[in-house]
């Protein structure tokens, strides 16, 4: 189903059935500040699995994503997160960015790459936000499968393809074409592994 959102103002109704969907493990395609992305309530592994499968990725082997509301929600899934890290996130979220930080005791298990880590966002995105809020949990945040197309920009598009394999497809208004910007902060030394649309200086 194809559910037309205001990006401003999103319908409190839309939001709640949505959040249902999600939380009786439903896929969603849905906004972010980025690039429309797929998502499910981390905690449904069955929902996790049915993203890896449209994406023909092993979910063991794929680095994947989740998006939380804020900075706060974050450090749930996280490990201890020290000064200077913390300063540096609260500088940059919400904005375009993934973070790769150590998962931390909350992560689901289907969730963390081999290495324990988790890759983190939060979207400067209203839809997004109020999502979360109405679910009061992080959503996985995974890229639409195949090459990134002007296509993908157009939410009736996206729902002409991929309608048939997720429950809703969130239109938003029209998507980007660039993803985050992927900087890994496991070590010390922060550096960038995909540059994307946030410009990065830290």
């Amino acid at each position: 189903m194809l559910l037309q959102l205001h990006p401003d103002n999103p319908q409190p109704r839309l939001l709640k059935q949505i959040a249902e969907c999600l939380k009786e493990g439903g896929i969603i395609i849905y906004p972010t500040d980025t690039i429309y992305g797929l998502g499910c309530d981390i905690h449904q592994q069955k929902a996790v699995e049915r993203i890896c499968k449209i994406k023909n990725v092993d979910p063991q082997k794929a680095q994947l994503t989740f998006i939380c509301r804020d900075l706060s929600h974050l450090s749930d899934y996280t490990k201890s997160i020290d000064t200077p890290l913390y300063r540096m996130l609260k500088t940059y979220l919400p904005g375009p960015y993934t973070f790769i930080l150590p998962a931390g005791k909350q992560v689901p298990k289907i969730l963390k790459s081999k290495k324990e880590t988790i890759g983190l966002r939060v979207p400067d995105n209203i839809i997004c936000q109020q999502i979360l809020e109405t679910l009061d949990n992080p959503i996985l945040s995974a890229s639409l499968p195949g090459d990134m197309v002007e296509e993908y920009t157009d939410p009736e598009i996206i729902f002409e393809k991929f309608g048939d394999k997720v429950d809703f497809v969130i239109d938003g208004g029209p998507g980007g074409m660039n993803p985050s910007t992927i900087i890994d902060c496991t070590t010390d030394e922060w550096q960038i592994i995909r540059q994307g649309l946030g410009e990065w200086a830290a």
